[in-house]
Parts: structure tokens; sequence; C-alpha cells
């Protein structure tokens, strides 16, 4: 099988010859490849061209194509600082009162440069790779994270708690529309898979009840949106999910990208007959200050458990730094190339 069969054999609870592999790693294919992340974001052929060395390195099977996690929000109007050799970032929210929605205007976000580069990059990996090597073409932020960009995070939880019903859902609806356009313009890149961020709306900052109420219909809407491009979809929500998993199979999903602080024997648990678990070794702590012994030992006790089901593919928690040393990202791959 080539890495395309695999992660799509695993997608639809098949078999597979070997554990498939796609990693979070945009962060470390720039520094890999000698580029500021400026001139990552900057020309979307430099950026492809660093995935695609990435993958004809460490010889995984499945590529995401992420870039800044504030895209959207820059697409909508947030001020955004982008640091020469560091992900871009927002400070502050463009959204000054909630009641501000009233005015917000419709915004194509095709307009946007960094939306077109991201979207150029894909078309070119897709296009060297073909059916060779599965393409996740990653769409940025979710409706409620993007909303929390646009009223800044603070405001946003107070928002949540304190805000006109209908003005939050306006808002929330706005956002949905942003969200599933970059969803339609991914799709014409000819990617395999599209996939969202969503961690504000998860359990380290707001309640089951706040996730099932303002943040999980729209991820539904999101998933719709994908799965009517006859398009896969992958969810991915930071930190300790275990409390709302069985909230998050109700958006139709076909994969979660979990942190690696949920517990994995409890996902596997819950999940190895519903959905596919792409995850979840700790970057930071392992894949990147880890020694190779310690990489090994996590993914052998990651693998134990999930290869007990065909819906599993080998990733980082979240983004693997720039900084990770090659001799652990390759501990990894081997280890699991070898296990199955």
């Amino acid at each position: 099988m080539n890495g395309y069969e695999r992660i799509k054999a695993a997608l639809n609870n098949q078999p597979t010859d070997k554990i498939p592999i796609m990693l979070h790693n945009f962060w470390m294919a720039a520094n890999e490849a000698q580029i500021t992340m400026s001139e990552f974001r900057e020309n979307p052929q430099v950026m492809a061209d660093a995935f695609i060395k990435s993958v004809e390195k460490y010889k995984f099977d499945g590529i995401l194509v992420d870039l800044d996690t504030v895209t959207l929000a820059g697409a909508v109007g947030v001020p955004i600082d982008f640091p020469e050799n560091e992900p871009a970032r927002s400070a502050t929210g463009n959204l000054k009162e909630l009641a501000d929605v009233k005015s917000l205007k419709k915004v194509n976000i095709e307009d946007y440069k960094y939306v077109q580069n991201w979207l150029e990059a894909t078309r070119i990996i897709k296009a060297h790779f073909g059916d060779e090597i599965y393409v996740r073409g990653n769409c940025d932020q979710s409706p409620f994270s993007l909303a929390s960009m646009m009223r800044g995070s603070q405001n946003w939880m107070l928002d949540l708690i304190m805000g006109e019903p209908e003005q939050l859902t306006e808002l929330l609806e706005y956002c949905t529309d942003i969200t599933n356009q970059f969803i339609r313009l991914m799709a014409q890149t000819g990617c395999d898979m599209v996939s969202n961020g969503d961690s504000p709306a998860g359990p380290e900052m707001v309640s089951p009840e706040m996730y099932e109420k303002f943040a999980l219909p729209y991820e539904k809407r999101v998933v719709d949106e994908a799965h009517k491009l006859g398009l896969p979809y992958t969810l991915h929500i930071c930190g300790d999910t275990e409390v709302i998993l069985e909230q998050m199979l109700k958006t139709g999903s076909d994969a979660f990208e979990l942190d690696y602080k949920t517990d994995t024997q409890n996902s596997f648990d819950l999940l190895h007959d519903k959905v596919c678990f792409i995850g979840n070794i700790d970057p930071s702590g392992v894949i990147a200050m880890g020694t190779p012994e310690l990489v090994e030992q996590k993914t052998i006790e990651l693998l134990d458990i999930f290869t007990k089901t065909n819906r599993f593919i080998l990733n980082a928690g979240c983004a693997i730094p720039a900084l990770t040393p090659e001799e652990n990202l390759f501990r990894m791959i081997n280890v699991a190339r070898e296990y199955k």
C-alpha cells in the first residue's frame, strides 16, 4: 500500500499493511527547509516545497497542509502580527462590542492573500504527489474559535455568560459562513480531506454545556459542508477533551486529532468503533525535548492501545515544534513502521 491508500483505509475502518502516519509539522518543515515563517507564508511554492521535502525525508503517508492559525481572523479584519520566524498571531479582536455584529459586512475570504497562498500550496502538493500521498487541507479556525479571535478571548468568555443570545448567534452564524467558505475553496484544490481547529471550545476554556450550546452546532454545520463536497473531515481541539468526546461525536466528524492530554485508553474505549483517532504523542515534552528512547517508549505505548482498531493514524498531539531533533522523528516513524 502507498501512503494515500493507508490513510484512506484507516478512515474507512479497513486494515493496512503498516501504521498510517500523518504529521502536524508545518513549523518543523519550514525550519528544516531553512526558510523563515515569513518566507513560508508569503510564497506558496516555497511552502509546498517545504512540505514535499519533509515527506521525501521522513516517508510518512499523509500531509497536513497548515499555515498560521489566524488566517481566517486576518481575512475578516482582525489585526495580525506576522513574526519573521514564528507563526502569525492575533492579540486583540476587531469587534469592539458584541452589538457591533450588526454592522459586519460579508467578506469573500478568497480576496485575502494568505488564504490564496494556503490554497495554492495545497494545489501544488496534491499535483506533485497525486494519489501517492494523502493530502489533508486544514482550513484554519472553526466558527467558535474565529468568534473568539474577533472579540478577543477574554471578551468572548464574558459574552458567553452575559451576551445577548441573538447577538451571539449572529456572530457564530457569520463565522460559520467564513469557515465554510474556506472549506469550499479548499475542496477545489483537489485535497483528500479537510479539517479545522476549535481549541477555545475545549474543556480547558469552557464547560461541556457551553461547548454543546455554542460550538457543537456550528462544528456540525462545517462537517456537513465538507461531506456535501464529498470530503472526509477531521476536528482538532487542544487540551484534555475526554469529557466532551461523546458530544464531539455528534459533529459527524470522520476523525478526531486529539491532544496528548486526552487519555489514550479512555479514548480508545469510546472511539475505536465510531471515528478515526489521529494522534497523540506529546509534541513538546516527548517528540521535541525527549530522548529517542522516550519517543520509542511513548510510541509503543500508544500503538499497543490503538493498533487494536483499523481507525488509527499516528501523529503528535498537536503541532510539532520547529527545533524537534530529526532523530526523534525518525525514531517515532521507524517504531511505527516495524510495529505492524
